[in-house]
């Protein structure tokens, strides 16, 4: 049986020694790391990966794009695919930044105490990579979605682009932060608030989630203090927000 070997492309100077690690801890036999991938360099790494082995040996052979710029990740997920002819291709994996894993996490973690079909969400931040996939994943279970931003028209462009996957624009709602009215107004009947803003930067209060009293679950993606949601620290898991238990929060690390 042929070995098992993840080639890890990275756009960066250096390789992530995050993703490094996490697959070594996945139990492949080999890791190749590759820094500072451009869209030129694809080709002939992916075809040296390849052309090496034949017929059901290539499922042993993987290709995971990393890295801290989602844009150029993307650029780089296009660049593999199309390499790839006939029965000749590899799994490839993009989760740069952990923009799909953390978005997909943050839902299920959700899912666990609300039913999503119905749930009236909030995704604060969600122009970003991270809440953009959020916003995407919880209006295709179904959940009405308000995703904000600083300006209106910026998340009205995201909410655009998700429709034209999702193939339902009524579920996805831009809305505005631009002052702590917009954020308690836009909370006051939310089941569901995903903080997916930027590191440091507190998007709303304890205070701003405690009056939100149709409030299920809260998930605060920012592990760098201060929280992005008042009142939750980075390592809770389904941890009461109030001492009358009725809604739950999780912290970036929680969420796993």
């Amino acid at each position: 049986m042929s070995k098992r070997i993840l080639f890890q492309f990275d756009g960066d100077q250096h390789a992530s020694s995050f993703d490094a690690v996490v697959a070594i801890d996945s139990e492949i036999d080999h890791l190749v790391p590759y820094a500072g991938v451009q869209a030129t360099s694809v080709e002939p790494i992916v075809h040296g990966a390849m052309f090496t082995r034949g017929g059901d040996n290539l499922r042993n052979t993987a290709i995971f794009i990393g890295g801290s710029d989602v844009s150029v990740a993307e650029t780089l997920l296009r660049c593999v695919k199309d390499t790839f002819f006939g029965p000749v291709r590899v799994s490839v994996m993009m989760d740069a930044n952990g923009c799909n894993t953390t978005a997909a996490a943050a839902v299920v973690a959700a899912s666990r105490h609300i039913d999503l079909n119905g749930a009236n969400a909030v995704v604060l931040g969600g122009t970003g990579p991270v809440g953009e996939r959020v916003a995407r994943l919880l209006a295709t279970d179904g959940a009405s979605v308000k995703l904000t931003s600083r300006t209106r028209s910026r998340a009205q462009r995201v909410c655009d682009r998700i429709a034209e996957h999702v193939g339902d624009s009524t579920r996805l709602h831009a809305a505005e932060t631009a002052s702590p009215d917009d954020v308690r107004a836009i909370l006051h009947d939310s089941n569901i608030v995903i903080s997916c803003g930027a590191a440091g930067v507190q998007l709303a209060t304890e205070s701003d989630l405690a009056d939100a009293k149709d409030l299920s679950v809260a998930i605060d993606l920012n592990a760098v203090p201060p929280a992005g949601l008042g009142g939750i620290g980075a390592m809770d898991k389904a941890k009461p927000i109030s001492d009358s238990g009725r809604a739950v929060g999780y912290g970036a690390i929680g969420v796993g």
